[in-house]
């Protein structure tokens, strides 16, 4: 069984440059979101250890170690992510985030009526233990961080007999994160801020579902705005919850180095990755932008600890 240590997060909130933190620590590893499903044009895809992706000589080892395990597998079509087992059909029913246990088992009781989800779920849930696998073996690490975000990945890695998975709950202040999500060019557009501001509050009530069903033991809260101010006390917290010694990790500014393949956010790309408390939504959004973002998600944010002084 492999040791899991999944991010749950809404987008923009810092998952990424989490799970290079956590690889500054000698027994941990991560090459980002596992759950990605295909890279549109592998030579046009850069790994973060800056090799296109089509041409790295370490996804070329885990493809070859996959393979000794009689699973054909490519990065650019991973085969890792649960949408993506079946047709139109299968992808149509996982698009909604989590919702709770009574839509759960309505979407697990519409899924099993497809042959193609009953016959492919096995295999994606074997490709994606064995990734875990060969990744912790490649790089003699004991645990792998998953930063892919997403609270219905999860609620089928918690399934997965073959994975330990524990779970970092990252929150971030949706003010923020909704800025970061928004294109420069696009701030000023209140309904632009009213979708992004759905697609935070969704994601973290879908993260709320899952967590509601496991024991406190297997998960823990994190607020991106503290690891920004203490990266190296919440490092330690992390790593003793995943039952590793913090004397283990290596300086916080190796945490670019540290974590060589990483596919996925952008970020992990940046030559200087720092922490820096970021609060630019004071003032990128001001005004009647705040009070959309209130009104649409202002409750769920508040309930995480955020109030209107942005604490």
């Amino acid at each position: 069984m492999t040791d899991l240590a999944y991010i749950l997060a809404a987008g923009h909130s810092g998952s990424t440059l989490l799970a290079m933190l956590l690889a500054t620590h000698r027994q941990v590893c991560t090459v980002g979101e596992m759950g990605a499903a295909f890279l549109d044009d592998p030579d046009c895809h850069r790994c973060s250890c800056g090799a296109w992706i089509g041409r790295c000589t370490f996804w070329a080892s885990v493809a070859e170690a996959m393979g000794g395990r009689g699973v054909a597998f490519d990065i650019a079509a991973a085969g890792t992510a649960f949408g993506g087992v079946g047709g139109r059909y299968v992808r149509r029913l996982c698009r909604p985030p989590h919702r709770g246990p009574l839509a759960e088992r309505c979407r697990d009781a519409a899924l099993g009526l497809s042959g193609a989800w009953r016959r492919r779920l096995p295999d994606v849930q074997r490709r994606n233990a064995l990734l875990a696998e060969v990744l912790c073996e490649l790089t003699g690490s004991q645990v792998i961080v998953d930063s892919s975000k997403t609270a219905l990945r999860l609620k089928y890695l918690l399934r997965n007999p073959e994975l330990n998975v524990k779970v970092i709950h990252l929150v971030r202040d949706g003010r923020a994160a909704a800025l970061a999500t928004m294109r420069p060019d696009r701030c000023a557009d209140a309904a632009d801020l009213a979708r992004v501001a759905r697609q935070w509050r969704r994601s973290n009530e879908a993260a709320l579902h899952v967590l509601a069903t496991l024991p406190a033991e297997r998960w823990i809260d994190l607020r991106y705005e503290a690891l920004d101010a203490d990266p190296v006390g919440h490092r330690r917290r992390l790593l003793r919850f995943l039952g590793l010694d913090p004397a283990e990790a290596q300086p916080v500014e190796q945490c670019r180095r540290a974590a060589g393949h990483v596919i996925g956010n952008g970020m992990r790309l940046d030559a200087d990755t720092i922490f820096a408390v970021d609060r630019r939504w004071e003032s990128g959004l001001t005004g009647e932008y705040l009070a959309v973002f209130d009104s649409v998600a202002g409750r769920l944010n508040r309930r995480l600890g955020y109030g209107d002084d942005g604490a």
